[in-house]
């Protein structure tokens, strides 16, 4: 069956081409390829150079599952898929490996398409689990445990969040891992902003890591500017998903691109680099948006995120939050992202920090502002 469109990315293919800043972007600036390989080490740098352009191996390159497995505590290199679709691809294939017709979800709320959009057309039913936007987009973990039943298979989250920059305490995080345990339950954490926290201190610890049926989800795309790779990969130590994710991938993208793998290979091994550079854009940017959003508090309510390149506020003006981005996208070329793209109903927009040009992208909004003033 068909899911639903992709709002998202229909969205994109409508707006991008026709305006200059795109200032709700979910990633950062991207590195170029001369940037990238300034950073491969002798051994990479030849794998680069000897490339051959044939087929790779299904599962991954071996360097490459190695360098991923550096991430995690507990991971061994044989509980490593890597996916050449990126993140969208491992979450559509544990969406077939998970679910079937009858069968029940969770999904914390709002959310990344891929997460709660296949479910549907698989024939199995969503539950929504709202995060709170009155006390910071917290976890309703009560509303997990309301929302359990017999046939629930799976708990989609995704934390650092997408859109809110939601960020839930290492205890918090446990106990819901517990909950699924105990309900025998596999929780597929989407982690693919893990690294892009404010601080340190709150990493979380990776779901793949904590339980043996939880699986991870990680990409090139956010953390580390390189989405045009579209490399990801899940990693869990269940077997069982493992083996039938790789028996579905067979029939999806088969093996990854060889360059683009090398090219993952090299980043990730200059990985602590390539996240501080991530996060410095965004902590760059941080203050200027809380500083513009308080200037126009009339215009919004800001909702400050605890981690990853996105935040979330309200528009309290009068107008439907579809109009006000289409406004200023066509007189100003700066395009934010509605929040009905994900379902939202309260005039939301999401707001993107990881990109160098936010600050002029801020003042043509503050221009159109005081003009509409």
């Amino acid at each position: 069956m068909i899911p639903e469109r992709c709002k998202v990315e229909q969205f994109f293919a409508e707006w991008d081409a026709g305006v200059e800043h795109i200032a709700c972007a979910s990633d950062v600036d991207g590195l170029s390829m001369q940037e990238l390989l300034q950073l491969a080490d002798p051994e990479a740098r030849a794998l680069w150079d000897e490339l051959d352009l044939g087929y790779t191996d299904t599962l991954g390159h071996p360097l490459l599952r190695e360098a991923i497995v550096e991430q995690y505590a507990r991971m061994a290199v044989g509980e490593v898929t890597v996916c050449g679709g990126g993140a969208a691809e491992a979450l559509f294939l544990l969406a077939h490996v998970l679910l079937k017709p009858g069968d029940h979800a969770l999904v914390v709320w709002p959310a990344f398409e891929s997460l709660f959009r296949i479910a549907p057309a698989l024939g199995a039913s969503v539950t929504p689990i709202a995060l709170d936007a009155e006390h910071g987009w917290r976890l309703d973990l009560d509303a997990v445990r309301q929302a359990l039943r017999p046939d629930t298979k799976a708990i989609f989250v995704n934390f650092p969040h997408n859109p809110t920059g939601a960020l839930p305490s290492r205890q918090e995080f446990e106990q819901l891992l517990a909950l699924a345990r105990e309900a025998g339950v596999t929780v597929v954490s989407d982690e693919v902003y893990r690294g892009l926290e404010y601080d340190p201190a709150t990493t979380l610890p990776a779901a793949c890591d904590l339980d043996e049926q939880a699986v991870s989800i990680g990409v090139m795309s956010k953390g580390y500017g390189l989405a045009g790779l579209r490399i990801g990969w899940l990693a869990t130590r269940d077997q069982a998903i493992t083996e039938a994710a790789r028996r579905l991938k067979d029939y999806t993208t088969v093996c990854a691109s060889a360059p683009a793998e090398i090219l993952s290979l090299i980043a990730l091994r200059a990985g602590p680099q390539l996240l501080e550079r991530s996060r410095r854009l965004i902590l760059a940017n941080l203050p200027l948006a809380e500083s513009f959003f308080a200037g126009h508090s009339d215009a919004f309510e800001w909702a400050a995120p605890k981690a990853g390149p996105m935040a979330f506020p309200r528009l309290r003006l009068p107008v439907p939050v579809e109009a006000f981005v289409a406004d200023v996208a066509r007189e100003k070329g700066v395009l934010f992202l509605p929040g009905t793209i994900f379902d939202m109903t309260d005039n939301r927009l999401r707001v993107g920090l990881g990109r160098s040009s936010l600050p002029a992208a801020l003042e043509r909004v503050d221009d159109f502002l005081t003009a509409r003033r």
